[in-house]
């Protein structure tokens, strides 16, 4: 998984299979989403709803379907952080069977406050913990 660090395992499950016989386009984003919380858990214990101090809300997903899946196959999914700003990131994914590219994409992230109903600066444990594991990220403002 050429340039992702972080990676899951994931079998496709029955429930992830749609009436063509192949993975759903909405079991895709499901599959970001169980990468993406364990990634979060990853870079230091965070969640989507606790980020150190706020949570994150998803206000924009890309997926790119690269390659039929099917029921029982094993996938690697690779997260990695794209781009970080203030008050958001960019997170970037791949889906491979063995080592072929099935799907691609990305989701930005805000991060948010639940009880002010209103988006915040990414807290500074966060962005630590995102600069700790990713290096240099293309993007990154100040």
């Amino acid at each position: 998984m050429d340039g992702f660090t972080f990676v899951i395992d994931y079998s496709v499950r029955i429930a992830d299979i749609n009436y063509g016989g192949h993975v759903a386009n909405s079991a895709v984003l499901n599959f970001f989403q169980d990468a993406r919380i364990a990634f979060l858990d990853h870079l230091g214990g965070f969640s989507e709803m606790d980020i150190g101090g706020c949570g994150v809300i998803l206000p924009e997903a890309h997926v790119y379907y690269r390659q039929e899946m099917l029921l029982g196959d094993q996938l690697k999914i690779g997260v990695r952080i794209k781009e970080l700003k203030r008050s958001s990131l960019v997170l970037e994914y791949r889906i491979e069977r063995d080592g072929v590219v099935t799907a691609e994409g990305d989701t930005a992230l805000v991060a948010y406050d639940y009880d002010k109903k209103k988006p915040r600066r990414l807290p500074e444990a966060f962005v630590d913990g995102c600069r700790n594991i990713s290096g240099a990220i293309n993007g990154e403002e100040g």
